[in-house]
């Protein structure tokens, strides 16, 4: 396999090394079913990982067809397929489906974000494969979603409204308009030839409301003038969420890079965003941490369900902890936006944070120390490592 890189980049073996791994990690969590969110082990067994997650598997979805491999595109196609056979009958997508048994999960406050996931695979899929078109055979259960997620928006601010815990960070208290799941919004209806205008504008205005201009709506202007009034936030990157009148200032790091992949934020602030975000990565042991600004115990946005399982302390899971999956789609934007040694080196980082342990494709890792914690062999490491790879190395710009 001849890699690409930069002349003088001592990253080949490594790189070499991570993919081969992350293609076998991806063949050995394969079912008939789909991919499983993680290697099968009695701990990840016992927290449902060996299940077909909605995001999970659409994300891996992304990585495996764009590896080329034909047993995984068949695997990625077989998760999409169960997750349509296990849709709700309002349209929802599940946040997960056990293989053995066929029984789905709608999460506590339910999972907006899998629906998001599952369109946006399926259009990467028959955008990547042609021929066999999976959008044609799932017509019905994609129309059903796109109403679903239709009945979620502001009918005025047409962004998406959600409950706490209610995407992948499910045990993080962002809540009303969050910049994650309104980002792959905006993702999905480029995807799907929606309007979306309104969206990039309110998202910007609600989400970004540090410049000096005011808003017409005055709801949106109320808003705004909370956040205003004080927060403490870096102007080049969006609050994680905004509700009445509380928001996140936690800086997260994986919604502001899927703002500036998607178009969310505009192309004159993308490049400053991404400057922003590459000097939080490199105070980091490995990119790239979930939140750069962790919420502490005793803050207004702490909630006892942050302790579960001892996880989400500071610099740990989804406040703070390192994730190499998200690592991946930090080296898609550097690479889009025309900053190739950047890229070319984040990617050889996260290789290092997969071969952690031992080549244990670690969940997360410590935010600070780097140590790999949370379950081994999760399968979005593996397959974000290879969306990524192929990016760089094909010479290829990610477009959502």
């Amino acid at each position: 396999m001849g890699l690409a890189a930069p002349a003088g980049t001592a990253c080949g073996n490594l790189l070499e090394e991570c993919y081969c791994r992350a293609l076998d990690l991806l063949h050995e969590n394969t079912t008939p079913a789909g991919i499983l969110a993680s290697r099968r082990t009695p701990a990840a067994a016992s927290r449902r990982y060996t299940s077909i997650f909605g995001r999970d598997a659409a994300i891996c979805g992304l990585g495996m067809i764009a590896s080329g491999n034909a047993a995984l595109i068949e695997t990625a196609r077989a998760g999409l397929l169960t997750l349509a056979r296990c849709q709700a009958a309002n349209g929802q997508v599940p946040n997960f489906v056990e293989p053995e048994t066929g029984e789905a999960d709608f999460w506590y406050t339910g999972c907006i974000d899998a629906t998001l996931w599952w369109l946006i695979a399926i259009a990467f899929h028959d955008r990547s494969v042609p021929g066999r078109p999976l959008g044609k055979a799932l017509e019905l259960p994609v129309r059903r979603a796109l109403r679903w997620l239709a009945c979620q928006e502001h009918p005025q601010w047409r962004l998406l409204q959600q409950n706490e815990a209610s995407d992948w960070a499910d045990i993080m208290p962002r809540s009303g308009f969050v910049l994650t799941t309104n980002s792959l919004w905006l993702w999905v209806k480029k995807l799907y030839a929606l309007p979306a205008a309104e969206t990039i504008d309110y998202a910007n205005q609600l989400l970004a409301p540090f410049g000096p201009g005011l808003p017409d709506d005055r709801r949106v202007r109320l808003l705004g003038h909370y956040v205003r009034r004080q927060a403490d936030h870096p102007p080049d990157l969006y609050l994680s969420f905004v509700n009445f009148s509380f928001w996140g200032g936690e800086i997260d790091l994986l919604g502001n890079v899927l703002a500036a992949l998607t178009g969310l934020a505009p192309s004159s602030r993308a490049a400053r965003m991404a400057r922003a975000v590459l000097a939080f990565s490199e105070a980091a042991p490995f990119p790239l941490p979930a939140v750069a600004r962790p919420i502490e115990p005793g803050s207004p946005l702490w909630r006892r369900y942050m302790e579960r399982h001892r996880q989400n302390y500071p610099h740990q899971y989804h406040n703070g902890g390192i994730w190499p999956f998200i690592g991946g789609f930090w080296v898609l934007l550097l690479n889009r936006l025309g900053m190739a040694d950047q890229a070319w080196r984040e990617m050889e980082r996260v290789a290092a944070a997969n071969r952690a342990g031992g080549w244990q494709f670690n969940e997360w890792l410590h935010g600070r120390t780097g140590a790999p914690m949370g379950m081994a062999g999760q399968s979005w490491n593996a397959a974000l490592f290879l969306l990524a790879f192929h990016a760089l190395c094909d010479g290829t710009r990610f477009t959502p």
